[in-house]
């Protein structure tokens, strides 16, 4: 199966259970063939949890979700050493975290600490229980949720934690259309059960291919100036990392993998830019209060590079 046409079964089955939202799902895949994680930011009630479920559903993987609150403990997440009375041992009792894809609702409820649970995890597709290492189910998704306008009893999540994850979605209301199908649908009962596509085995070996796509010298300069320019604007407090650079990369490999290339092309890098660097930019707080945003700049530092050939 080449990309394009998983791309085009995985929207199809997916479309079973969720209304719209072609390209969140897109990017989703974007980020599990560049082995990323993503972070979901939309109110409540705009199918967040919907969509993560349905994806891992159509890949075939094993899915978890946790529900992350002030008083959630790293062991909750990551699972804890118990004594066994029957066998007169102590043995390992694993977390929700040993899943394919993991769906971290709500991040920014959970305290720090618990949030440091999930940068190994995250970074090193491994966790440590009483100082024992224990390698997590390839391939590895993070799907974290955030809503944007709760400030009571939420942390913000340190700009480590933000540099670890590959992309922030955004996802809003639907429009008039969309929203008008849910509920005809929902009245129908029209939503069916997701059906599986591919294994992990599959997916493991689409991640495969998508990197073997190949990116230019003048893409990869391309890619090298943009995140340079958010090092040097005075409007900016904290640019792009090289992991950013490195994200920039791989999920434009992916995008072009799933658009049925093996050579990325500077509409791929384009298309990623936003969504791999706005987080994990800090704008300084006096140009922060007339209300510039790290999107729009992201946009406008895009335009004034020039486009290789």
């Amino acid at each position: 199966m080449n990309g394009r046409e998983f791309m085009d079964k995985l929207k199809k089955e997916v479309s079973k259970a969720v209304v719209g939202n072609e390209e969140v799902i897109e990017l989703l895949a974007v980020a599990l063939l560049s082995r990323g994680h993503v972070l979901l930011e939309g109110v409540p009630g705009v199918a967040k949890t919907t969509i993560a479920k349905a994806f891992a559903s159509a890949i075939g993987l094993s899915f978890s979700r946790i529900q992350l609150t002030p008083d959630l403990m790293p062991a909750d997440i990551i699972g804890s050493v118990v004594y066994d009375q029957k066998s007169s041992e102590f043995k390992v009792k694993k977390g929700p975290i040993f899943a394919n894809v993991v769906l971290a609702d709500e991040i920014n409820r959970a305290t720090p600490k618990t949030q440091s649970a999930l940068l190994e995890a995250m970074q090193e597709g491994q966790v440590t229980i009483e100082g024992n290492t224990h390698p997590l189910p390839k391939p590895f998704l993070v799907i974290a949720t955030m809503n944007p306008i709760e400030y009571e009893s939420v942390y913000n999540l340190p700009e480590a934690q933000l540099d670890r994850f590959m992309m922030k979605i955004q996802i809003g209301y639907p429009g008039k259309d969309e929203e008008l199908l849910l509920l005809k649908r929902k009245e129908k009962g029209e939503f069916n059960t997701v059906g599986k596509i591919v294994d992990a085995k599959e997916v493991l070996s689409l991640i495969e291919e998508a990197s073997k796509v190949k990116a230019s010298e003048e893409i990869l300069n391309y890619i090298y100036e943009i995140s340079l320019r958010t090092r040097t604007d005075e409007r900016i407090l904290l640019g792009a990392s090289p992991r950013a650079s490195e994200h920039l990369l791989f999920a434009s490999k992916a995008l072009a993998f799933l658009r049925g290339r093996d050579y990325v092309i500077p509409d791929d890098v384009k298309e990623m830019v936003v969504h791999v660097l706005a987080h994990r930019i800090k704008i300084k707080a006096e140009y922060e209060i007339d209300d510039l945003k790290a999107e729009d700049l992201v946009r406008e530092i895009l335009d004034e590079i020039e486009v290789p050939k």
